[in-house]
């Protein structure tokens, strides 16, 4: 029995954790393996976007977090930072669940849409948003705020040509 829940000040803790698990899974992927191995978000940023009230956790029957989708609020958008399952509790519905939450959430708050940055081709990455309505954003529809992710992103190593931003128009 999974519960989806706002995410609390204690659950910080473990989120790094759970990232780093869900991580493991690119290592099937030979050029992206690299990022298993990867830094993970700071329990003290986890913390801050916990406090902003954007977060929400998977808990399992015993109320211990095994997935999470962090996001803030930028302007009149929901963005996505991070949405994480564990390893071993990956192909079980929950990220569905906790983009599903995210998202009503996002139309509850009268938000215009919900983006994000993540992989073209990666399965549980674009194609897995696709499926939820989102689309890739080209040229001049990514605004400066996500053009600045692109750009920081590429900055840290990951490869431009195979990241995209998303937008999941609400209104």
């Amino acid at each position: 029995m999974i519960t989806i829940r706002p995410a609390q000040a204690e659950d910080a803790e473990v989120l790094p954790q759970i990232e780093q698990s869900a991580g493991e899974a690119f290592r099937a992927i030979p050029e992206l393996a690299w990022l298993a191995d990867g830094d993970n978000v700071s329990v003290e940023r986890h913390c801050a976007l916990i406090a902003a009230g954007a977060c929400w956790v998977a808990a399992d029957g015993k109320d211990r977090p095994v997935g999470f989708l962090s996001a803030g609020i930028e302007d009149d958008v929901l963005h996505i930072w991070e949405l994480d399952v564990s390893l071993d509790r990956q192909g079980q519905g929950i990220g569905r669940a906790l983009l599903e939450r995210a998202v009503a959430d996002a139309r509850r708050r009268g938000l215009a849409a919900v983006t994000l940055t993540t992989f073209r081709a990666v399965a549980w990455n674009a194609p897995f948003y696709r499926k939820f309505g989102f689309r890739a954003l080209e040229g001049v529809e990514i605004d400066g705020r996500l053009a600045g992710l692109l750009a920081d992103e590429a900055e840290h190593g990951m490869p431009s040509d195979q990241r995209c931003a998303m937008r999941l128009d609400l209104r």
